[in-house]
């Protein structure tokens, strides 16, 4: 419990992860909840959209590693800031993740946290972008969200999943963007931000 940060409340979440291999499964893009997830909305999502998650979408879990979209993943309890004895989390998942990322030659978009992008990071190249989620003030500074930043994340992800066309690199996501009302720029090499 204290590796997981649990209140005496919360007791059942160590019993549901003693019970994981014989636990019900489901596609990862319905298993996680929260802000993203919740302004995703996987349950509305067209077979069409669904179907397009299927190898685009990976997932950071910090139980499983990168998982992609349909997954078929039990309910667990664990986070990247778990601290399990003998098994840091980042050692643990560096290599997995690097994989995960090499094995992809296509547009990669990082919408993972800070913590959880400490997990393993994306590959430094053309074409892989860590995006972060900004708001511009009246004095036309910028500034990075918390909450709104989940659920931005959460609209981009849908947006692109139901769109017709898949942006195939940086010059056509900055125009998908633009014609759906979104606006992406590079903020220095390797960032994007997603203004909203």
């Amino acid at each position: 419990m204290t590796a997981l940060k649990l209140g005496p409340r919360q007791a059942g979440e160590v019993e549901r992860n003693r019970s994981l291999t014989r636990s019900a499964t489901m596609p990862a893009l319905d298993r996680y909840t929260g802000v993203l997830y919740d302004a995703l909305d996987a349950a509305t999502l067209s077979p069409a959209a669904r179907e397009r998650a299927r190898g685009t979408v990976l997932i950071q879990s910090a139980l499983l590693g990168p998982v992609d979209a349909l997954d078929l993943i039990p309910a667990y309890r664990l986070s990247s800031d778990s601290r399990l004895p003998g098994l840091p989390l980042k050692a643990h998942w560096a290599s997995a993740v690097s994989a995960a990322f090499a094995a992809r030659d296509d547009l990669i978009l990082d919408l993972r946290s800070e913590a959880y992008a400490a997990l393993g990071p994306a590959p430094s190249r053309d074409g892989s972008f860590f995006v972060r989620v900004v708001t511009r003030g009246s004095d036309g500074a910028t500034r990075a969200l918390n909450h709104f930043n989940k659920k931005a994340k959460g609209e981009f992800v849908r947006a692109l999943l139901t769109s017709e066309q898949t942006p195939a690199d940086e010059g056509e996501l900055f125009d998908w963007a633009g014609r759906h009302g979104m606006s992406v720029n590079r903020a220095t090499a390797g960032i994007l931000e997603l203004t909203v």
